[in-house]
């Protein structure tokens, strides 16, 4: 669908180019439109757009999304450097906060999908500490790489008994993109995020760096020095990669 709101081209894909604050008349106009239509917000950072170079699925469910919403200073400094409108980072967690609240104003439902028993146990109790007014529904789907007929049929089922008007998706990417793209057609729903990081940051089990980092572009370092296996790959090897196919595509387009 053509998009309502301001973007931004970014190698193969449209980035939203709104700040957080900015966002929420237009997840409204999708908690409001009634037409069927599940809308897909998606994270788009260096490592994504990295990953999705040498996945097809995956780089197909990126340009596909409703939305990309710039989560990564590299996106930022990109834009900066392309002459672009992006000014702020825009993270999954912001878009929690924005359609939470949009939906516990009008009384709505919420589902989260994924992750474990354990940690959507946390995310339902810190759910009506800060949220009560909305009723909130949890389905954590087996662990494995790729999900039969089965499992996908008794996600939908899930998600379809309870109509959330937000789902938020959190597999990990690039599992949950592709899972989303791959089904939402089927899903009664009307705005889906593919969020995965937010389940464990709500639920306190990964600490989100303070505010001093975030301000500095430095998000990244805390995480990196706590979890180096898991996210050195995306410093070392995706951002220097991100930076040459970025410095390749300004020279091509001049």
């Amino acid at each position: 669908m053509t998009a309502t709101f301001p973007t931004e081209r970014m190698l193969d894909y449209q980035v939203c180019t709104l700040p957080p604050a900015s966002l929420a008349p237009h997840v409204e106009h999708w908690l409001n439109a009634g037409d069927g239509t599940a809308r897909h917000i998606a994270c788009a950072n260096p490592h994504s757009i990295e990953v999705a170079r040498t996945d097809a699925a995956f780089k197909y469910a990126l340009a596909r999304a409703d939305m990309l919403i710039p989560d990564g200073v590299g996106i930022v400094y990109a834009s900066k450097f392309n002459g672009g409108d992006i000014a702020e980072r825009v993270t999954g967690f912001d878009l929690f906060q924005v359609a939470s609240t949009l939906v516990a104003q009008r009384k709505g439902r919420m589902m989260f999908l994924g992750s474990s028993e354990d940690v959507l146990a946390t995310i339902r109790a810190n759910m009506a500490r800060d949220y009560p007014d909305i009723e909130v529904k949890t389905y954590s789907p087996p662990y494995k790489p790729v999900f039969s007929d089965t499992d996908n049929a008794a996600m939908h089922e899930a998600v379809n008994g309870f109509r959330p008007d937000v789902l938020w998706v959190g597999m990990t990417a690039p599992k949950q993109e592709k899972w989303v793209e791959a089904n939402r057609a089927r899903l009664d729903t009307r705005v889906i995020g593919s969020i995965g990081a937010v389940f464990d940051f709500y639920a306190g089990r990964i600490q989100r760096p303070g505010k001093v980092w975030r301000d500095l572009g430095l998000e990244w370092l805390p995480r990196l020095v706590g979890e180096p296996k898991r996210l050195w790959r995306r410093m070392v090897v995706s951002a220097p990669l991100f930076v040459g196919a970025v410095v390749a595509d300004r020279f091509r387009r001049k």
